[in-house]
């Protein structure tokens, strides 16, 4: 007599692991794999997230507050993490947008509490066209299912396509953003959370949470997959 919980295994479609290719169960990362991934561990200035030595308000931080009061990072910006982006948003591995959102809910899970929007960093529709997706939309997507949280994706624009601030210095990055976002939602008195891939100097995420708050924000939290950190 054959038993029913083999009949069931064997019917359950098997999951690879997106980095190691071993089997992971139910999940898109093996434990093996989710345990060694570079995990934003430690302190770190609860403003931008960048190291420092017991958790205090980072040096840059106090001399120029950003509009935004908290980041929230899961990975720091570093192998295989880097690589998984890259194929994420360069190769249009959409599969990655939710297991991006699971890493991201692993850490958020924990915070005492959650803002009630959750607002993705947009696209200027011409990007959208070319790379035929926004990466932020599609990681919110799911973690706002994960997490219970309410999803605004319309809640703002980006107004000009700026150049790539890949290369550029910081002064040179906030002039390529100034004014670069509108927020058409009504957001007084709302805590909201503003979502993108990457954090690297923090200059669009200031940038849009300027436009959160003129729209009547309390709080605004940035949750990033990954933080740039520095040497």
């Amino acid at each position: 007599m054959i038993d029913i919980c083999t009949i069931i295994n064997h019917l359950r479609p098997v999951s690879r692991c997106l980095l190691c290719s071993g089997i992971s169960g139910l999940a898109t990362i093996c434990q093996a794999c989710h345990d060694e991934l570079p995990w934003q561990a430690g302190s770190a200035c609860p403003v931008c997230a960048l190291p420092t030595t017991q958790g205090e308000v980072c040096g840059s931080c106090l001399q120029h507050p950003p509009s935004f009061d908290a980041t929230y990072a899961a990975l720091a910006y570093t192998y295989p993490v880097d690589a998984m982006l890259r194929r994420y948003k360069y190769a249009g591995e959409l599969s990655l947008a939710h297991a991006l959102a699971e890493l991201m809910a692993h850490r958020l899970r924990s915070l005492d509490a959650l803002p009630e929007l959750l607002i993705p960093m947009p696209l200027h529709p011409d990007r959208l066209r070319s790379r035929g997706f926004n990466q932020a939309t599609e990681i919110s997507r799911s973690l706002s299912g994960l997490l219970g949280i309410s999803l605004a994706a319309p809640a703002c624009r980006r107004n000009r396509d700026t150049a790539p601030q890949a290369g550029l210095s910081p002064d040179e990055r906030r002039r390529n953003l100034r004014g670069a976002f509108s927020c058409e939602m009504d957001l007084k008195g709302r805590h909201v959370a503003l979502l993108d891939d990457v954090m690297t100097t923090g200059t669009s995420l200031t940038e849009l949470a300027n436009a959160v708050r003129k729209a009547g924000a309390t709080r605004i939290d940035c949750w990033v997959v990954a933080r740039t950190l520095k040497d």
